[in-house]
This record gives C-alpha cells, structure tokens and sequence, in this order.
C-alpha cells in the first residue's frame, strides 16, 4: 500500500521505514527537511518519496483512498494538521492519529471529517524506539471499513504472534485474532487513544511501584538503622535476577536492569519525571466514571513531586522512561 507519513520524529520516521522494509510505499514530509532526508536514506531503495509540505505529500499519493498518519505531539500541532488535511483529502480517504491524542478530540475530529466524508482512525501506539525492530502494540479505533482497508499497515508494523507463549481460551468463538498479532481494532473513533490511555496509567503505577521497592531496598544500609539489620544490597544484580523466572519480570523490568547494570548510581538522571499527559487523562475518566485509582492518582502525583525534589526512586523512573522511549530529563 501507499501512505503519507506527517511527522518523522523518534516513532514517526521509525515507522516509516518499518513499512519500507514490508513492501509498502511511503511519502514522508516533517517540518525539518533533514528529517526526511535521514528517513529517506534510511528507508528500503525505491519506497520512500520526500514531500516539503503537507500538501505536497498529499499531492503525491496517487493510490484511489489516499491514507496519511499523522505522527506529532498531541494538541495543537497535531489539531493543525488535522484540519489542513480535512481541506486537502477528499471522500472515503482516511486520515490516521498515531500520537497520543485526547480521545474526546478523537471523536469531535471524526465527527468533522465525516462531514466530507473523509474517515479517521485513531492509533494509541505503544513500542517506543524498539518499535522499528519489535513492532508496535496498537490500539485503534474507528469505522469497520476504513480498519479493515488499513490493515495491511497495521500487520506490517504489529510485532506479530513472536515466542509469546499463547494465551489458553484463546481460540473460543468471539475473541479477536489480531489481538495476538499485537494490533486490535477496539471500537469507533476514540476508542483506540481510550485504550492506550488507560495503558500508560497503568504504565506509571508499574513503573512506580519498581521505582519504590528499589528505593526501599537501596536504603537499607542506612545508618538509621541498627547496624546488625543493614544490609549493602547490589540493585544491579536484585534486577538481573527477577528477570530469570520471576513472577514480577517485564520489559519495564529489563530497561531497569540495563540502566542499573550501566551505571547502579544512576547519576546521570536527576529524578525529575515528567509526563506525557495520558496519565492526567486516565484519572479524570476515572473520575467521571467513578471508578476508584488510587495507584494511577498516587504514582502521577509522585511524578509531580519529583520536579521539586527527588531521590534514588525518581531516578529509576527517569532510566525505565529513557529506555523505552528516549525520553530525555528536561533540563
């Protein structure tokens, strides 16, 4: 298939040459033209075309449904371009948010470019920089037929079945098969960025609850403590070892072990966490819903705390967010 790719950022231009490498066509287009030259040069030979503007891209998908993903930081950018599409594309073409959009955005956007005609489909994608090798896990929502013309996109940039081991039940009558294939269409417009939502608030609650029993048993050779109930534990190999067979081993887990096993200090991370908004998100659904979170509410909480002082616990945070997605501590 042919797809025009609008923002070539970490996730964005990863993407792009994820679908080079499984036969697709992509025009890519980013506001930094040596952007789209580092993609270029990266995608498969004959693959990829440049654009210098979003409606050059446009102009340059020559397939019958014209398919462009937006890939930019949620919130006005991502509205603006949005919009210039909404002018450009016409019906039954297909408009995709790979970011981390607002769901109840989702919604009023489908609403308006369903207005033309043109269908939107909202991806919560999840893999970070690893995407490119491992695939992306993908949340989307939107109509049944636009889902189902865009997926052999989604099946090119899924991590598929792998060595997972398989879930038992699996094959009783209901359950999607794509969900193993790590791609699942979840409902109507919103419904994607919903459930990726819901995702990194749990996201911080794992993250924080490792962050604190490091913290924990970082400080166990504190001279508070009598002497003879010290211990000088080494977290690099407290790490490795719940990777092997234990109950709490994840990839949240690994990214721990390969910073601790750099660097146990990890001073090269000042602790101060941000986030991404999607956990603020979570929790006012929650609240709308009147579903109780207090993990989700405490562990955004601590985040805020973090940027006014912070310990060997918020530094652990800062290297799980860097190895899986690059995030850098602003400074």
């Amino acid at each position: 298939m042919q797809i025009g790719i609008v923002g070539l950022g970490r996730m964005g231009g990863n993407i792009a040459v994820r679908l080079t490498r499984h036969g697709h066509d992509v025009v890519l287009f980013d506001r930094t033209p040596e952007v789209v030259t580092k993609t270029f040069d990266r995608a498969e030979k004959g693959r990829a075309i440049a654009a210098n503007s979003v409606a050059d891209l446009v102009s340059k998908l020559s397939a019958e449904r014209k398919i462009v993903w937006v890939m930019l930081p949620a919130g006005e950018i991502t509205e603006a371009c949005v919009q210039e599409l909404r002018g450009l594309l016409g019906k039954d073409d297909i408009v995709i948010d790979g970011g981390n959009s607002y769901y109840k955005d989702d919604v009023r956007r489908a609403h308006e470019l369903m207005e033309k005609g043109i269908h939107y489909i909202d991806v919560g994608t999840s893999g970070g920089v690893w995407g490119l090798d491992r695939g992306y896990c993908m949340m989307y929502g939107g109509t049944k037929d636009s889902a189902d013309h865009i997926d052999p996109i989604l099946k090119a940039l899924a991590p598929g079945k792998g060595d997972v081991v398989r879930t038992i039940g699996r094959d009783r009558e209901g359950l999607d098969p794509r969900a193993e294939e790590g791609y699942l269409h979840c409902g109507p417009a919103g419904s994607g960025h919903f459930v990726k939502m819901v995702h990194n608030g749990i996201e911080y609650g794992m993250m924080q609850a490792f962050a604190e029993g490091f913290d924990v048993m970082k400080s166990k050779n504190s001279p508070v403590l009598q002497e003879d109930q010290r211990f000088d534990l080494n977290m690099a190999d407290i790490a490795e070892v719940w990777r092997r067979g234990s109950v709490v081993s994840s990839w949240l887990l690994d990214l721990t072990a390969d910073a601790l096993a750099k660097n146990e200090s990890l001073s090269e991370f000042s602790g101060e966490v941000a986030d991404s908004g999607e956990g603020r998100w979570t929790i006012e659904a929650a609240i709308e819903e009147s579903v109780p979170v207090p993990v989700m509410t405490a562990s955004l909480f601590t985040r805020f705390r973090s940027r006014s002082g912070n310990n060997y616990a918020e530094k652990i945070l800062s290297a799980m967010r860097f190895g899986f997605g690059g995030h850098v501590e602003k400074k």
